[in-house]
């Protein structure tokens, strides 16, 4: 998973924002205690292995980047979901799925939609 980074910052949030221009971006945020978020993140990490290289992938924690995930939801004018798997290009939300939504053929189809 080394195509997986995690944000920690607002400032890694905001380069990874503008960067979407270049290469769009599929954020997830995760629950650590919630099992919901923990069968969503397998659904993730398994779809991570045949992932798309033209796109970036960026993990972000609730417990611990709770500035980063609120500034997520307030940048993009989504409503918090953990977990949530968000999809961005140009500065833009542009798919987002949560909770049972979030499976490896869901991702897949997200991502071959924006690379048509």
């Amino acid at each position: 998973m080394n195509n997986l980074k995690e944000l920690r910052t607002i400032e890694e949030l905001s380069l990874t924002l503008e960067q979407s221009s270049e290469k769009p971006v599929l954020f997830f945020k995760h629950s650590l205690t919630c099992p919901i978020s923990a069968r969503a993140f397998r659904e993730f990490q398994a779809y991570l292995e045949q992932a798309d290289s033209r796109v970036s992938y960026k993990l972000i924690t609730v417990q611990t980047a709770r500035a980063v995930s609120n500034e997520v939801a307030a940048r993009l004018n989504l409503e918090h979901q953990s977990p949530q798997a968000i999809l961005v290009r140009d500065g833009r939300e542009v798919w987002n799925a949560s909770h049972f939504a979030i499976n490896v053929s869901a991702l897949a189809q997200a991502i071959q939609s924006i690379s048509d």
